[in-house]
């Protein structure tokens, strides 16, 4: 699948105001970008650089005035994510180095307080693969999925307690269920074609069998069409856009994804 995605974000800025953006999206394993554009209006001089989890950030001084990003990239991605029934845990000790850091709690996955829950949710399943699909599952029938009911992150804790939120709240509560069973899971930030209502999209990704898996909680029957922007531990790592300072809010901020022919 080759996908077009855009995002436009514009400003109102007061006061010279830093930023670190997370907006390009990068070739791997999962995906394959073949074009992309980004224009800053006005022109204001950026420096790149690849932050802990890899993302490629940029980072700027916003002047006073009106002040606009627009991305777009052509990306090719899987039609569908993989799945891997039956693919085994990995024992702690023969992890990689670098997935080591998506074991511990973190701001919003207070993994250390889900214990009990996540044995209970996970009871009778395989070890690995199994456990993470019995959590996605759970998560769809016990947090209903309201797009645009919450503006802010949320920790587990708390998603679980309201048993409602958005695309970012059920992650964290999947995230911190995973970790609880000393399975690795992070966060991942990006596009999704055909999501309803059109906006940036949160899901992750745990860590088995020798390799990372797709959940996502908010759909079904595996859609593919997914384009990464960034990986994190959780929301804190993944914010598509810092500004420090008095804080400003976009204007305007408008997504879309399309196929392309």
């Amino acid at each position: 699948m080759r996908l077009r995605t855009s995002c436009d974000l514009k400003f109102e800025i007061f006061e010279p105001t830093p930023f670190i953006l997370m907006l390009r999206p990068r070739s791997g394993s999962q995906q394959w970008v073949e074009r992309e554009e980004y224009k800053i209006t006005p022109s204001t001089p950026v420096f790149e650089f690849t932050d802990n989890y890899g993302n490629l950030c940029q980072r700027l001084i916003a002047q006073p005035g009106m002040f606009s990003i627009a991305t777009s990239s052509d990306v090719v991605t899987s039609n569908f994510i993989d799945q891997g029934f039956g693919a085994p845990f990995i024992e702690i000790q023969n992890l990689p180095d670098a997935v080591l850091s998506y074991l511990l709690p973190s701001r919003y996955c207070e993994s250390d307080c889900f214990n009990e829950m996540g044995a209970a949710i996970t009871e009778g399943q395989l070890m690995g693969y199994n456990q993470v699909a019995a959590i996605t599952n759970w998560l769809r029938e016990n947090i209903e999925y309201l797009p645009g009911s919450n503006n802010e992150p949320l920790s587990a804790i708390q998603v679980n307690n309201r048993q409602f939120g958005v695309c970012r709240d059920l992650a964290h509560l999947g995230i911190a269920l995973c970790r609880s069973l000393s399975i690795p899971a992070r966060i991942v930030v990006g596009y999704l074609h055909n999501l309803e209502p059109m906006d940036m999209h949160a899901w992750f990704e745990a860590y088995i069998g020798n390799r990372w898996y797709t959940f996502d909680a908010t759909q079904i029957d595996s859609p593919g069409g997914y384009v990464v922007l960034g990986f994190g531990r959780d929301a804190a790592d993944v914010a598509i856009f810092n500004q420090f300072g008095p804080s400003v809010f976009p204007v305007e901020h408008l997504v879309k994804v399309k196929e392309c022919p």
